[in-house]
């Protein structure tokens, strides 16, 4: 019988499969550490199996078993696929291997979140997506996504990667992990595992589990397993940043991408009495304890009973203590500083994992959070802010101060903060401003959007879906913006391949400066014309901020308390804000 090439392919690569099946097989997994789980240690650890080589197939194979993709249009892409297995408030542990092929044609399920329309997900939800151009080329660089959410809710489906992976040529990948109470609890009732499980940061090691299999595994895809770049968007990019200062995250990822991310972490001290005070009602409703006092008192213990009590909640009780919190972290506190995943002084460290950085922000951030706060979003949506000169004043003036602050926490605060500690590392800072035009978008979504929290995704993705319902038709695939866009995608390519965002053709994209006159932003629009690139000098500061709210007429002094006391505060960026307040208060 004559055997054909892709015969003898399917025949090689199956023969290989069976061999890592084998080498993987549960009796040789690791000893069992404290309180049952598989103790991992901080440091990355990656599996010695040979994983074959790409070949432009569907059918590929991984350390744990084969599996097959589809194809679709320009793109192979293998979705759903495990790469660890979760328990409650345990470290992650490696997929467990599969005889056969496994169907990698659809995305697993997320993980188990509270959703406008009920509870959905599982708490077993470790599992990636990829995506490739359907080309032989191998050794490509990795782009490594984070999906936003206030790290409570989203999916790896949330922004679609597959026309990016071809335009920059270039192997995406798009993770689930554990989310709210199931992603982050410091009660210290739990900590009695690994030095990692007592971190209380359980999406940081679903992060760094997911960053080991595709340095493991990625090969097999035609990717390199050498330049991965991380990236992130909001919540995500907020883990990007985490990342950076993370001693476990050392040596596993290249590159960096923030997208409105920001520096942010929580005292473990603090955000225990804030879950101890969310739990407390279901402990009363349970008939432990008699009062919320008592009740919270009693989540803080470290005891069995309290253990044993918060691993048999229920999911939906767990995800529904905490609610949609938005972007308000006294409702929700998450990243720990432990000593452990993240420093005991968080982004103070000295200790940066030292990969060149590129953040993005949009010049209308808040825009999305104003209209969405109770004081606005009845009028936002039905219009009447737009008939009432008072609600409209109002709006705008939350609208552009959050935006502002939340603007420079995204990027410019962060990489000034960065400075001292980056050495010579390069960080690029960029702001989108598209959307804040009525001549490109239209009157209402100039003002109830602008640039908002997300403008980013059409630019970079291609898709303007995740995007497009905030805007009429149109607004993303005219000539100027699909310039824009062709732009951005390039400078991404470029910077994954050499962590240098430029190019021939390209608008010079300046590294940021901490030089009081240095360059810090570029800045990028589009209008009827063409697309826009300003490189932005000198640096914005939120002592700048707070002088014009000051300053601002457009309201009286009492709307304007009003509005920062219950619609700017406790947001990520309105620390500055608030110590202010606190300081004028004790002036009084």
């Amino acid at each position: 019988m004559k055997i054909s090439k892709k015969m003898l392919t399917s025949l090689v690569i199956t023969l290989l499969s069976t061999s890592v099946a084998l080498a993987e097989s549960p009796d040789r997994q690791e000893p069992l550490g404290p309180a049952g789980s598989a103790h991992r240690p901080v440091q990355a650890r990656h599996r010695k199996t040979v994983v074959p080589s790409y070949g432009q197939d569907t059918l590929q194979s991984t350390q744990y078993g084969m599996v097959r993709g589809i194809r679709d249009g320009e793109v192979l892409a293998w979705n759903g696929i495990p790469y660890g297995r979760a328990e409650r408030w345990k470290a992650p542990e490696d997929p467990l291997p599969w005889k056969g092929i496994r169907n990698a044609e659809k995305s697993g399920p997320p993980a188990f979140q509270q959703t406008p329309l009920g509870y959905t997900g599982t708490e077993d939800c470790l599992t990636l997506d990829i995506y490739r151009p359907d080309t032989a080329e191998t050794d490509l660089p990795v782009f490594f996504y984070i999906h936003g959410g206030n790290n409570q809710s989203g999916d790896s489906r949330q922004v679609r990667l597959q026309k990016l992976a071809v335009k920059v040529n270039a192997v995406a990948v798009s993770i689930n992990f554990r989310l709210g109470a199931f992603g982050f609890n410091p009660l210290p009732a739990l900590k009695h595992g690994s030095s990692e499980e007592d971190s209380g940061n359980y999406t940081i090691l679903d992060i760094l589990q997911a960053l080991d299999w595709t340095k493991d595994n990625i090969r097999s895809f035609g990717g390199n397993p050498d330049n991965i770049t991380a990236a992130g968007f909001s919540s995500g990019g907020r883990d990007v940043m985490a990342l950076l200062i993370s001693p476990a995250a050392k040596g596993r990822f290249q590159r960096a991408i923030s997208f409105s991310g920001g520096m942010t972490t929580s005292d473990t001290a603090d955000s225990q009495k804030i879950f101890a005070r969310h739990l407390a009602p279901y402990v009363v409703a349970d008939g432990i304890c008699s009062s919320k006092r008592e009740a919270e008192d009693w989540l803080l213990k470290d005891s069995p009973k309290v253990a044993h009590y918060l691993r048999g909640l229920s999911a939906p009780r767990l995800a529904g203590a905490f609610g949609h919190a938005f972007i308000r972290m006294e409702a929700f506190p998450h990243l720990y500083r432990d000593g452990v995943v993240l420093p005991k002084e968080g982004f103070r460290t000295a200790s940066y994992n030292r990969v060149p950085l590129l953040m993005f922000t949009g010049t209308g951030e808040f825009s999305l959070y104003a209209r969405s706060d109770p004081y606005f979003s009845k009028a936002a949506a039905d219009g009447t802010i737009f008939m009432d000169s008072k609600t409209k004043a109002e709006f705008l003036f939350a609208q552009n101060y959050g935006s502002r602050m939340y603007e420079l926490f995204n990027d410019e605060d962060s990489a000034a903060r960065m400075s001292s500690h980056y050495g010579r590392t390069p960080v690029y800072t960029m702001v989108i401003g598209y959307g804040e035009n009525p001549a490109m978008v239209g009157e209402k979504e100039a003002l109830l959007s602008g640039a908002v929290h997300g403008i980013w995704i059409p630019f970079v993705t291609g898709y303007a879906d995740a995007t497009a319902k905030e805007f009429p038709p149109g607004s993303f695939d005219n000539p100027s913006a699909l310039a824009l866009a062709d732009t951005i995608q390039r400078y991404i390519g470029n910077f994954m391949r050499t962590g240098n965002p430029n190019g021939k053709d390209l608008p010079l994209w300046k590294k940021w400066s901490s030089a009081p006159y240095g360059p810090t932003e570029l800045v990028v629009d589009a209008d009827r014309t063409g697309a826009r690139y300003t490189q932005a000098y000198g640096h914005g500061t939120y002592e700048t901020i707070l002088k014009a709210m000051k300053a601002d007429r457009t309201l009286d002094a009492k709307e304007k308390e009003y509005l920062i006391r219950h619609v700017l505060n406790g947001r990520w960026f309105s620390e500055p804000l608030e110590k202010q307040r606190s300081r004028e208060d004790g002036r009084r």
